[in-house]
């Protein structure tokens, strides 16, 4: 979470929303990493979690990422949810919840539902004090301009 954290933080100097993503094998040997990328790429789906997961395939030369954990530093949208489902990551790890758009636990429970094929681990509140932050003074920032 340390190193998604640091991506996170490089997004936000960059103009984008500041959420890092890391995924590992069951060694726990580096596959990807990302950050936010919609602003600088004009693509709606560039969020951290989808890069990351296409990053990682490659790798892995497989969609299938059942023997892996993703790093996150802000709870995953729908769009995300849907695509770590998909991908069969093993193990959820975020930092922080996400009022708003939270698909895994906060606003709505995508892995748990009867539309899920698939059993996702998650732990939830991983340095949430540090991903918070980051996304308040990010935003707090924004706001000023």
């Amino acid at each position: 979470m340390k190193y998604a954290l640091k991506l996170a933080c490089t997004a936000g100097a960059l103009g984008e929303i500041p959420v890092g993503a890391v995924i590992v094998d069951a060694q726990g040997h580096l596959l990807a990493k990302a950050t936010n990328r919609k602003e600088r790429e004009q693509d709606a789906t560039a969020h951290a979690e989808i890069l990351a997961i296409r990053a990682a395939s490659q790798a892995l030369q497989s969609w299938n990422l059942k023997n892996c954990t993703l790093y996150v530093t802000l709870e995953p949208c729908p769009m995300c949810a849907g695509a770590i489902i998909q991908s069969r990551l093993q193990l959820l790890v975020y930092g922080t919840d996400d009022p708003k758009t939270g698909a895994i636990r906060t606003v709505t429970n995508l892995p748990d539902s009867s539309c899920s094929n698939h059993r996702l681990q998650v732990l939830a509140g991983i340095k949430e004090t540090e991903c918070r932050q980051q996304l308040k003074t990010w935003f707090r920032q924004r706001r000023k301009r």
